[in-house]
């Protein structure tokens, strides 16, 4: 079975992490830490590269690790992990992936208390046991104490984006077994949730056909009962095929009390949508006019990308020819400011040179415009990085916050309608800075956000990354109608994040965005308008 670079990367990443906690070489296990990154960012499958023998070619890294990432791809695992695997207990592993803690921290909680699982962990963090160890404290342990109850709380849950790309590979292969049955996501995978538990299929067909899925090795841990089949995809997500011959009334669109979802016509989904948000995107299962909700081919730029410039993974010319050969009409190049010393931020001067290379590119590549742009943080008093006379040379300012997240409603707020008051802020950027199924949000108040949007004539990004998808759906209605814009933005760090846009505007849709409020729908010539309408 062919393995993506998501996979090996993975497997690189946790093989790295794993000798790290055992104590290896730190120049070994940083080794494997770019290898991962590298793999990850590739614009090339490594299979393909392994298939012409080009593994070779790969950047940054040596023989040794294209050896392993040979043997990844012939046996689908590496030896010295599977080793690792048998020294190190499981639920040390799962310490290890909680935010915050990191190898060296879950060493000395293994080795010193004894810890091996989670619930252990927060048993000591309850017994103020942390305390006592060198390198920890009361904040420390408060700390851990938070992001496990947050894990813990999330546990057996996914990203859409993991579930989806599990979802097409059982899809395809669905497709391949009963290529004249009817086959469809349901669920909450269908419906765009935020988390998914489980991926739910629907095929019309009869349980006396599951043989063939059951033969072919779709799934893992395969179990039959009534209509059902259940199993675990590749990644051991949970999966749920129900065979039915009622398909177009069983689409898994959640019920409700009145069980309206059998009964959705055209003459009614108006009326249906209205007081179900969360079942916008049903125009497009039962062919009902889209009216003008945003679609992403409805895009025509690029709004929020990094570059080599800070701490994005290609560079701007590449970015540009990239866009462009997609068929957008502009892009927005927002790399850090100068606070983010961590992602390379942009000094003073290295502004005034990328405007220069942005120039010179801009000649090349027009009718294609490139916007100057900036991701500007947030500062903790909600002042912006630079000043006036920096700010006024960007075209378009993205307002964000990087640092110090630890906030109560009120400061957050405050903090982030001072940016928004700011003159030179456009765009406010991933208002809750919160990493999905990986940091909560600070807590703000959305209203009184969006109606200081609306006072300053400032849009709100929602950010497409399937980590973030900030600002939620749910506010998208009461941005309409405040007349706030808001930009599907994929907040791109390499080239192939730049589709993160199917992400983004699914959850447009579920809010029910419209083409008209959507600001990266405009034109090259209606965005350059906006731009000079503050």
């Amino acid at each position: 079975m062919e393995i993506d670079n998501n996979a090996i990367s993975d497997i690189l990443e946790l093989t790295g992490k794993l000798l790290e906690l055992k104590g290896e070489n730190p120049f070994k296990t940083r080794a494997y830490a770019i290898a991962s990154n590298i793999v990850y960012k590739s614009e090339y499958t490594m299979q393909s590269l392994y298939s012409s023998g080009l593994l070779g070619t790969l950047e940054g890294i040596g023989s040794g690790m294209q050896q392993n990432i040979k043997e990844i791809i012939e046996t689908g695992t590496l030896p010295q992990l599977e080793q690792l695997l048998q020294q190190i207990p499981s639920g040390v592993i799962e310490i290890l992936n909680i935010k915050g803690i990191g190898p060296k921290k879950t060493a000395v909680l293994w080795l010193q208390l004894g810890i091996t699982t989670p619930g252990e962990l927060l048993y000591a963090c309850n017994e103020n046991r942390l305390v006592t160890l060198k390198g920890f404290g009361t904040k420390t342990q408060d700390s851990i104490r938070k992001a496990l109850e947050f894990t813990i709380g999330n546990a057996n849950r996914f990203r859409y984006n993991t579930a989806w790309d599990e979802a097409e590979k059982i899809l395809k292969q669905l497709n391949g077994i009963f290529p004249n049955n009817r086959i469809s996501l349901c669920g909450d995978l269908f419906c765009f949730e935020n988390f998914i538990e489980k991926i739910e299929i629907l095929i019309e067909s009869n349980i006396a056909d599951s043989n063939a899925i059951i033969s072919k090795s779709v799934l893992q841990d395969i179990e039959v009962k009534d209509q059902i089949i259940t199993g675990k995809s590749e990644r051991n997500i949970p999966v749920e095929i129900t065979f039915t011959q009622q398909f177009e009334l069983d689409l898994g669109i959640k019920s409700t009390p009145e069980d309206v979802s059998a009964q959705l016509t055209p003459s009614n989904v108006s009326t249906l949508l209205n007081h179900h948000p969360e079942r916008w995107h049903v125009s497009e299962i039962l062919n009902l006019p889209k009216e003008d909700l945003i679609f992403q081919e409805q895009l025509k730029g690029v709004i929020h990308t990094h570059s080599t410039w800070s701490d994005g993974g290609d560079e701007l010319s590449k970015l540009a020819a990239y866009c462009k050969n997609k068929g957008f009409e502009y892009l927005l190049i927002s790399d850090h400011s100068k606070s983010a010393t961590y992602a390379n931020g942009l000094s003073e001067g290295r502004v005034e040179a990328q405007h220069l290379e942005i120039d010179k590119l801009n000649k090349e590549l027009a009718p294609f415009r490139i916007f100057k742009g900036i991701e500007s943080d947030i500062l903790s008093d909600g002042s912006l990085d630079y000043s006036d006379e920096i700010l006024k040379n960007f075209e378009i300012v993205i307002a964000s916050i990087h640092s110090n997240l630890k906030m109560e409603m009120d400061q957050a707020t405050k903090r982030l309608i001072r940016a928004i008051e700011n003159p030179f802020t456009r765009i406010l950027g991933h208002p809750t800075g919160r990493l999905l199924l990986s940091r909560e949000g600070y807590p703000i108040d959305h209203y009184k956000i969006i109606d200081a949007c609306a006072a300053n004539n400032v849009a709100i990004e929602l950010n497409a990354s399937p980590y973030r998808l900030d600002i939620d759906w749910s506010f998208i209605p009461y941005c309409m109608e405040k007349g706030v814009l808001i930009s599907i933005n994929p907040d791109a760090h390499m080239l192939k994040s730049i589709d993160d846009h199917f992400y983004g505007s699914k959850a447009a849709r579920k809010g029910g965005l419209t083409v008209n409020m959507t600001l990266n729908s405009k034109s090259k010539e209606e965005i350059i308008s906006w731009i000079n309408s503050k």
